[in-house]
């Protein structure tokens, strides 16, 4: 079954809600009608009905059986404000409360953290740092998990060739403890696209061929996530071409169970991981989906400001995939 059509489905007439802050935008009203009338998610379109209404008849959308929520105009707001308050400790007053959570973002984030949504899409038009900061000061992180990180899924040919690719998006400069958290969300989010997570713990030195701080760093990460998670296959460190080419395995790491095998791609740092994805996307002629946030307690997806409606789509078809992850 090729990639989307196993994850519709997973999702398809369970009537899972993702909220959409960005309802306004015609990309996000394209994909939203298009799910609707799919039956794979009950889009909650997040802002002014009037200004929403407008939006939509300029794409030619019907809004008549869609969810609108107006932050103004919320029936739970007080219920909201005091729950934000809980959860920021002290952090912020009520007044400060309802200011910032008349920003979309920070709404879309509450009604997740509430329950009335399984997940949140955004990101068309708000940077990475808006969508992503309200999750983690209110969804935040899972047990056992010190930040989120965001993978790659990337896809090739009719064949659906496919390999998750992490971090390639948030962590600069990731410790040892921190990569090995990474690997160990990144094996469970490779699960969730029906990948078998075979780990490679990426380096530019396969079993001790070089030497550096660097590479002392993804050994202990390598340690660190087979202790914490030893169901995972998973190895390193590992040169990218040990990692994937069968008869260089042989010759570079001949004992390794992940060597000229894996199917998941830690990358040391954001610089290579950022830079590896692209190759394969323009040169290797991979689709790259992503960023998919792993990590969080409840699944917020980020997009690209240059997404089209194609992304919007099946970036909102994985994040209600997420919210069936345990």
């Amino acid at each position: 079954m090729e990639l989307f059509d196993s994850l519709k489905f997973k999702i398809v007439r369970r009537n899972i809600k993702i909220a959409f802050p960005e309802a306004t935008d015609a990309r996000i009203l394209g994909a939203a009608a298009r799910m609707k009338s799919e039956e794979l998610v009950e889009p909650v379109l997040i802002g002014n009905p009037a200004e929403i209404k407008k939006a939509a008849d300029a794409r030619g959308v019907q809004l008549e059986n869609f969810e609108v929520i107006d932050p103004d105009n919320f029936d739970r707001w007080d219920e909201m404000v005091d729950a934000f308050v809980e959860r920021r400790k002290g952090k912020a007053t009520k007044e400060q409360a309802e200011k910032i959570l008349k920003d979309e973002n920070y709404f879309g984030t509450m009604l997740t953290y509430m329950g009335i949504t399984g997940g949140m899409v955004s990101g068309a038009i708000h940077s990475t740092g808006d969508t992503v900061r309200p999750a983690l000061q209110i969804i935040k992180t899972k047990p056992g998990v010190s930040r989120t990180s965001g993978a790659f899924l990337m896809v090739r040919g009719r064949d659906q060739e496919r390999y998750l690719f992490s971090d390639c998006a948030i962590n600069v400069n990731p410790n040892a403890q921190e990569l090995a958290e990474i690997a160990i969300d990144s094996a469970r989010t490779a699960e969730l696209f029906d990948i078998e997570p075979k780990v490679a713990m990426l380096s530019f030195s396969t079993k001790g061929s070089a030497k550096s701080p660097e590479v002392d760093k993804v050994v202990e990460a390598t340690k660190i996530a087979k202790e914490m998670a030893p169901d995972i296959v998973l190895d390193g460190e590992l040169q990218f071409d040990a990692s994937y080419v069968a008869n260089v395995a042989q010759l570079k790491a001949p004992h390794s169970e992940v060597a000229g095998k894996a199917t998941v791609f830690v990358f040391p740092e954001l610089q290579s991981g950022n830079i590896g994805y692209k190759i394969a996307q323009r040169l290797g002629n991979f689709e790259a989906i992503g960023p998919i946030l792993q990590g969080l307690n409840k699944p917020v997806s980020d997009l690209s400001r240059g997404a089209n409606e194609e992304d919007v789509y099946k970036l909102s078809i994985i994040t209600a995939a997420q919210t069936l992850m345990d």
